[in-house]
């Protein structure tokens, strides 16, 4: 993971030690939905009673979070919050001049529990950063349940900054310790996805969910958690990775994409040693202009609350990523091309990277 944020999740203002004008609620909207289908949403409460918490010594199960987003066959309901309040006070703690409740105010464009269109879906799992709540991946989730995908994004209990349960008990991120070990955290990133997807597939989503086509994608640890996760269930048909350091120490044989900042050019980082052990359909990309937290909501929220963020506008940054994600997985998945416009901040270093691979 790169600049994971492991007690806040907007470290950029932090290390500028810049303050903050208030940021009024009409300015936090997420992008819109750009598919042609309403969107509606829901959480889970799922309980592994087969395993302790790998972080909680007192938890003797483990507690998951998740949402998920679908077409909706009509849009009804209310639309759905951004996060809690108690959520949105831990992510803005260390901004002063921030009012607390600022990202509860965020415009999202899914229906709480609208009916869910006919037919068997795609299914998208996505894990977002360490530390980062499971809301940070809305803006991409609400794109692909727009285009008919059904999403499902897992909130890794104690390895975000806050996550509130049915119940009003809101856990801390126990996990963000220094020297954290990346190995383990992956690990159990993926023994909570497999989970997931077992409890989906077997309870009332599996009369939705088309088996055949599942898909993973994750942002900075998510994204290392999707390629251990794949190489532990062939379930995954394809995988993202969104900035994140990862390592593949074995192949991995089906289509997956990696997106990132600059810094994950060839010959600057862990991609190039975990590129040659991508075997099946790949590709690689950057976006210039784009900093660690410019392909999830911060993007956007950054700006709006007045902190330091990309030198990419966000909306463009997210405009970009959500091109890029939908393409990709109607390609693997739908076995559709959808094509993504020439965008001038991209640099496609796929034919560069096998080369410099085989050089090095």
């Amino acid at each position: 993971m790169r600049k994971t944020l492991a007690t806040v999740v907007m470290s950029l203002a932090v290390l500028a030690g810049a303050g903050a004008a208030p940021a009024q609620a009409a300015d936090l909207a997420l992008p819109k939905p750009t598919g042609p289908r309403s969107v509606g949403t829901t959480s889970l409460h799922l309980v592994d009673s087969s395993r302790p918490d790998p972080w909680n010594p007192e938890a003797s199960r483990r507690e998951l979070m998740v949402s998920l987003w679908y077409p909706a066959r009509k849009a009804v309901g209310r639309p759905a919050p951004y996060v809690t309040p108690q959520e949105s006070a831990a992510i803005l703690k260390s901004f002063p001049d921030v009012s607390p409740d600022a990202l509860t105010k965020t415009r999202t464009y899914a229906r709480l529990d609208a009916p869910v269109r006919g037919g068997r879906l795609p299914l998208v799992v996505m894990s977002p950063g360490f530390s980062f709540p499971r809301a940070t991946l809305t803006s991409l989730a609400e794109e692909l349940a727009s285009r008919g995908y059904l999403v499902a994004a897992v909130e890794h209990t104690y390895e975000s900054v806050a996550t509130t349960f049915p119940d009003g008990r809101t856990t801390t991120c126990l996990a963000c310790v220094k020297g954290q070990d990346n190995v383990k955290v992956a690990a159990s990133r993926v023994k909570d996805v497999r989970f997931v997807l077992g409890e989906l597939v077997k309870g009332r989503w599996g009369k939705v969910i088309d088996r055949s086509r599942i898909a993973m994608a994750g942002h900075s640890m998510g994204g290392y958690a999707t390629a251990q996760t794949m190489l532990a269930d062939t379930r995954i048909k394809a995988g993202v990775n969104l900035d994140g350091t990862f390592a593949l120490d074995e192949p991995l044989d089906r289509p997956f994409m990696l997106v990132g900042a600059p810094g994950h050019a060839p010959g600057y980082g862990s991609w190039d040693k975990a590129w040659v052990n991508l075997k099946g359909w790949k590709r690689w990309i950057t976006v210039a202009g784009t900093d660690h937290s410019a392909f999830v909501d911060y993007a956007v929220l950054r700006p709006a609350l007045g902190l330091p963020a990309q030198e990419l506008d966000g909306a463009r940054a997210l405009r970009i990523t959500r091109a890029h994600l939908v393409s990709f997985l109607d390609r693997h998945l739908l076995g559709k091309r959808t094509p993504v416009e020439d965008y001038p901040e991209v640099t496609d270093h796929t034919r560069n990277a096998s080369a410099f691979s085989e050089a090095h």
